[in-house]
């Protein structure tokens, strides 16, 4: 089980949006208690382990970036 605050920070998102998406019913939780508990099988379920599209482009963009000023460097320093 996860908490609210736990979510927000795998999602990099705030604890209100969190609570609203509960709300809005796009994160299925329960409440034991005064405290909001999210299982874990609902977090597998939001695919929190695998990176956002924008997240991905931004590192593909600073990757590619870093391959056109320094891919011979990465190559030489890959044979050493």
């Amino acid at each position: 089980m996860y908490t609210v605050f736990e979510i927000a920070s795998l999602l990099d998102i705030s604890r209100i949006a969190v609570y609203k998406k509960i709300k809005q019913g796009k994160i299925k939780a329960e409440k034991i208690g005064r405290r909001i508990f999210v299982s874990k099988k609902e977090v597998e379920n939001l695919n929190i382990g695998g990176l956002s599209d924008k997240k991905k482009q931004k590192i593909d963009k600073v990757v590619n970036k870093a391959m056109e000023e320094f891919g011979e460097t990465f190559k030489l320093l890959g044979k050493e």
